[in-house]
């Protein structure tokens, strides 16, 4: 049966070197698109057209050719390979329906090669291997299909194998194949062709781009082995690069992915909500730097549009989506620096026109110091940044030094709030923060009952969440790997506006943020590089002992075949190695070779020095308050970060509840603790030592005098999350219950000291931190003390400071944080916890737990004996 004819966008994607560039001429010669063989050394390479990539030898703009191979006209995308440009190749994938990944044959698999395959892995493309420069010394076939199912994962063949081997090859690849050469003992085009789309296969063919070798055998298997993607019928085109032609046209490439794109046709699409409308004045089908017009575009088809001067890479037109924003981001940044004169606005205009072209390229407009700075990601992107300018717009910059791109993050999950109620508005937002794995960037999601919070409401929570990128309150840099879910929230029937939920959705980011950054749960993190050194072995222990102190790693040396030189592979921070390359050169006298590629963000190494350089204020930074705005009286009033918590009128419920995993012990390990709890509560004790001075085994020493300190603040938010506390106001208590009531008129010693035995057996049977509080405050001169009891805390309060004040004050702060419990009988008392979200537990209720938990040891006791 005659195959369709199909129309499919093919992109070449390889490590710089690799011989990408070579490959996409020797595709176009052997299907006759061009007469002349091109090479990237003789700067006549049919793609390489612009004057910058002839002088340096390498791909900088993605390009576009078109040719025919038996039943499918491609569309042939050749990118950068160089790791500066990797975004432009990242925004190419997206439009691609199969990507060919070229491997060098004496290098193999390289660090920019896997950062490629997990783009092609993300973007889910089908993905055909061609391995170059067979025809050089390197380690052979077999040795390279090894390398590419170990470093990149299961699914390479060898498509020039015999059929039997290939085929038994292939069944190992995917359960369907598997049934099928079970069934039948061979495999056809049909059986692979889904295998191949579904990323469960990856042909290899072997072969020499240079020589010619093996292209034919490549271009036989993209007509052979791929199937066109379906078709929407509405109209739908995704744009994924903006240049300009000689003339300065503004082109917009898009691919079409839906219905059919003609002609002087009006498109709508929306930048930064507004929404635009404009005509596609010619559409150019490009061939290296030649086009032809076409009246209609269809499915499956690139080309130019001229006309469109507001849409925007990864834009999606029609029925298209948007793409996701890219993965790989600018890890430098630079100043400016412009001729003595020149108009500073102007220039920021022409770098926004640049920027629009370059997605790796992010222009920052400092307008308190009247800057300009710029993003990138390595500093041959600097010179051709340089070069465009003055070639273009006769603009001679230089650039000042560059400095490193941070990032930050969180490393445990926390409840940040945000309330916005000046007069005649409202909104309450209360969001979990909890950090992801590197590499994942931003999450946002709501968890939250409707009727808690209107769904409405909750979409544009989320809306807002992703409508801004989030700062950290370290230095001020991008927050990552981060996800926030929307967990409560209020609004007003009458007052609240969209505008409202914004304000407080902001502010409960910050003041996450905030929270966390004071229990030292904040992160700095910092761009690394993988490299790649090759160099004559004689300066091996210089190399090594340059990585160590620049805080990088290495993996074992390997030695070259003639001995003579040393390949070295590893990580460090890009702030320590981006200028090593240089360094290299010197000491090598030339011979040896640096490959850098971004490893993603990890922890900073010097993150202190970092912080104090920044000199970061967050509590100045007006752009990103994190205190709320409450009504009182008909007037608007702030309250500060720290002290939110307690005034919001939402209780998300979040933190308080989780049962930790003391709390869900079997009962044998519920007995098992009777002993002291000091080292389980460092934390709680040395806030008590500062303000009581230190611990006094004996009760007695609680009236004697000892030096007095100033009282630190009470902020518990510097705890880590701990089990339940149980405040218990001592004499309440007492008083409260028969038998220590009775005990008290012959002892209130002795009833004391009941109560505090009663309380041991309780606190190890429940495994809470458990506070008892006894008045002091009617012995002159007492400073206060605790004492540890067996497993509890035994606090007498301070002269003038009665047990309730005491409870009240430690409710207050630790009440925002945790499961707080207060066990009294004091009216008063009782409504002052509960303003302060601790829950209240009567004498009567609590002389029932201890009860039951006295039962429950009874019973196990029992049970044992």
């Amino acid at each position: 049966m005659e195959q369709e004819h199909k129309q499919l966008v093919i992109g070449i994607l390889a490590h710089v070197d690799s011989g990408k560039t070579t490959l996409s001429e020797a595709l176009l010669y052997g299907t006759g698109t061009i007469r002349k063989l091109g090479r990237v050394d003789h700067k006549d390479a049919f793609l390489d057209t612009d004057a910058l990539e002839k002088a340096r030898g390498i791909t900088i703009f993605s390009k576009q050719a078109l040719f025919t191979a038996g039943n499918t006209d491609f569309t042939l995308l050749d990118t950068p390979g160089h790791v500066d440009f990797s975004t432009e190749t990242e925004r190419t994938l997206q439009v691609l329906d199969y990507a060919v990944l070229v491997i060098s044959g004496t290098d193999g698999v390289q660090s920019h090669t896997e950062t490629l395959w997990r783009l092609l892995r993300r973007y889910r493309i089908p993905t055909f291997v061609f391995v170059n420069k067979m025809d050089l010394p390197g380690p052979g076939r077999e040795a390279l299909l090894i390398q590419l199912n170990r470093r990149l994962g299961d699914g390479f063949v060898d498509f020039g194998a015999e059929q039997a081997d290939r085929d038994e090859a292939l069944a190992v690849c995917d359960e369907r194949l598997m049934e099928t050469m079970l069934d039948r003992g061979s495999l056809t085009d049909t059986d692979l062709i889904p295998a191949i789309a579904r990323r469960h296969v990856f042909p290899c063919w072997f072969g020499s781009a240079l020589k010619l070798q093996g292209v034919d055998a490549l271009v036989e298997g993209l007509d052979r082995y791929t199937r066109p993607a379906p078709a929407l019928e509405a109209f739908g085109a995704k744009v994924f690069k903006v240049s300009q032609d000689e003339q300065g046209n503004r082109l917009t490439w898009l691919r079409v992915t839906g219905g059919a794109l003609k002609v002087k046709a009006q498109l709508t699409g929306e930048v930064d909500g507004e929404p635009w409308a404009e005509k596609a004045n010619q559409l150019r089908l490009y061939s290296g730097a030649k086009f032809t017009l076409a009246e209609c575009i269809g499915p499956g088809q690139v080309c130019a549009v001229t006309g469109l001067t507001r849409a925007r890479p990864g834009e999606g037109l029609g029925a298209e989506r948007d793409s996701d924003l890219p993965v790989l981001e600018p890890v430098l940044s630079y100043q400016v620096l412009l001729p003595e004169g020149a108009d500073v606005h102007a220039a920021l205009g022409k770098l926004h026109r640049l920027e629009e072209e370059e997605p790796q390229l992010h222009v920052v407009w400092n307008e308190t110091l009247g800057e300009i700075h710029v993003q990138l990601m390595g500093e041959i992107q600097l010179e051709v940044l340089k070069s465009l300018l003055a070639e273009r717009y006769g603009l001679e910059v230089s650039f000042g030094p560059g400095g490193i791109l941070y990032k930050e993050t969180i490393t445990e999950a926390i409840e940040g709030v945000g309330h916005y109620e000046p007069l005649r508005h409202y909104a309450e937002v209360h969001l979990k923060l909890e950090p992801l794995p590197r590499g994942s960037g931003m999450q946002f999601a709501a968890d939250c009952r409707e009727e808690v919070l209107d769904k409405n409401w909750q979409r544009l929570v989320l809306t807002h969440l992703e409508e801004k990128q989030h700062l950290g309150v370290l230095i001020g840099a991008p927050l990552t790997d981060v996800k926030i879910t929307l967990i409560a929230g209020r609004a007003h029937l009458k007052h609240t506006e969209g505008g409202d939920f914004r304000q407080a959705t902001y502010r409960a980011v910050r003041q996450g943020l905030m929270m966390a950054d004071q229990i030292h749960k904040t992160q700095l993190l910092e761009p690394w590089y993988a490299f790649r050194l090759e160099l004559p072995s004689d300066n091996v222990g210089r190399a090594m002992n340059d990585i160590q102190n620049m805080g990088g790693s290495f993996d074992p040396p390997e030695t070259g075949a003639d001995g003579d030189t040393t390949l070295l592979t590893g990580t460090a921070p890009a702030s320590t190695m981006r200028s090593y390359p240089m360094e290299v050169v010197g000491y090598t006298r030339g011979r040896g070779h640096l490959t850098l590629t971004l490893d993603g963000y990890r922890p900073c190494h010097n993150a202190a020095e970092v912080i104090e350089a920044a000199g970061y204020e967050p509590e100045r930074d007006l752009d990103n308050p994190a205190d709320s705005v409450f009504c009182a009286h008909g007037a608007g009033f702030v309250v500060p970060w720290e002290q939110v918590r307690s005034h919001m009128h939402v209780d998300s419920g979040w933190g308080k509840t989780a049962k930790t995993e003391e709390t869900v012990q079997a009962r044998p390990r519920r007995m098992a603790a009777y002993r002291a709890t000091l080292e389980e509560d460092a934390e709680l004790l040395k806030i008590f030592e500062q303000t009581y001075g230190p611990i006094k085994r004996d009760p007695l020493a609680a009236f004697r005098p000892t030096q007095k300190r100033e009282r630190p603040d009470f902020n518990a938010e510097q705890w880590e999350i701990q089990p339940e506390y149980l405040l218990v106001d001592g004499y309440n208590i007492i008083f409260a219950w028969d038998e220590l009531n009775a005990l008290s008129k012959e002892s209130l010693e002795a009833a004391r000291h009941r109560l505090m035995d009663i309380l041991c057996n309780y606190q190890g049977f429940k495994k809470c931190v458990l506070i008892l509080v006894f008045d002091a405050y009617r012995v002159p001169g007492s400073p206060g003390s605790i004492e540890q009891y067996h497993n509890i805390h035994v606090v007498y309060t301070r002269e003038a400071e009665t047990a309730d004040m005491f409870i009240e004050r430690v409710t207050h702060e630790i009440g925002k944080g945790r499961r707080v419990r207060v066990a009294t009988s004091d009216g008063m008392e009782q409504v002052i916890i509960l303003g302060h979200g601790a829950l209240r537990v009567s004498a009567r209720m609590f002389h029932e737990e201890v009860q039951e938990a006295e039962k429950e040891i009874r019973r196990y006791l029992q049970g044992e004996g």
